[in-house]
């Protein structure tokens, strides 16, 4: 299978510094209700960004579609990759070609996940975001969802260590609004959310923006509807030949950003390490009893 081409939104991102005035007014109308304010017909689309019908065609052909049909085709198969259930995700990947290993096959799409990732990463915006989970001044909160609690449960486990401050929401969303309490703009609110995006994830992220907390998202290619609340969103491709998709590629960017904030804080964290071994070594308390 090959690997999946830009979204229409990465396609705008970067072609925006090219764009004249109007068809900027246009990509802004786009991306602020992406994607369905593409799904819309031309002429009510022109309407809202109060550009002509000519200026959508020619921003279309821009980005490298023959019209705008062409990139609203774009944009309904997005959605439709978007809203696949895990039965149809494991289905397109099936080959005919037995003499390539399942191992192999699986670690080439991951590789291709990881070097696609990185390849659109802001990496001016990766080293924002270890400052700001670096600062000690800034309580940190980390959440996930169904399939991505793993991910954010690693990233707890090593931050916690690294330095103080930091908090692992609840698996009940019904204990959530008493960590909500206490985020205001001094708070920095992680959370990782995939395709079949979770409603209360978005509404967790919105109440803490509108308190004042940085949000910092990891999704998919696609983007949860929680970017439309992140201060920063890191997208990682997550498509593999499984019914379920795999997170490396996010696992990626949370162990470098661990790594950075770790070199930054060194001398405090080291201390932090030291005692915390110290601990472990001084009491069979926390050690397997064999």
């Amino acid at each position: 299978m090959t690997p999946p081409a830009k979204l229409v939104k990465q396609m705008l991102q970067d072609e925006i510094d090219g764009l004249t005035r109007s068809e900027r007014q246009l990509a802004s109308i786009l991306l602020q209700d992406y994607p369905i304010a593409g799904l819309q017909s031309i002429t009510k689309l022109a309407a809202a960004a109060r550009v002509s019908t000519p200026t959508v065609i020619r921003m279309a052909r821009k980005l490298g579609f023959d019209g705008f049909p062409d990139l609203q085709q774009a944009l309904r198969d997005e959605v439709a990759a978007q809203i696949k259930k895990p039965i149809s995700k494991r289905d397109a990947w099936v080959v005919d070609d037995a003499a390539e290993h399942a191992l192999t096959r699986f670690a080439q799409a991951v590789w291709t996940n990881m070097r696609h990732t990185l390849e659109r990463i802001d990496t001016a915006m990766f080293d924002t975001v270890a400052r700001l989970l670096a600062d000690t001044s800034r309580h940190l909160y980390v959440v996930g969802g169904r399939i991505t609690r793993s991910n954010a449960d690693y990233l707890f486990n090593h931050m916690q260590i690294i330095r103080p401050g930091v908090t692992m929401l609840g698996n009940s969303a019904n204990v959530w609004p008493q960590y909500l309490l206490d985020m205001d703009r001094a708070a920095v609110l992680v959370i990782f959310d995939i395709r079949r995006y979770e409603a209360h994830l978005e509404k967790l992220a919105q109440i803490a923006s509108d308190r004042g907390a940085t949000v910092i998202l990891f999704t998919d290619q696609w983007g949860s509807p929680i970017g439309r609340s992140a201060d920063f969103t890191f997208h990682g491709l997550v498509e593999a030949p499984s019914s379920w998709d795999s997170t490396i590629a996010l696992q990626l960017i949370s162990e470098a950003l661990i790594a950075h904030v770790q070199e930054a804080r060194w001398e405090e964290s080291k201390e932090r390490i030291e005692e915390l071994e110290s601990m472990f070594s001084s009491t069979r308390l926390f050690r397997g009893q064999g």
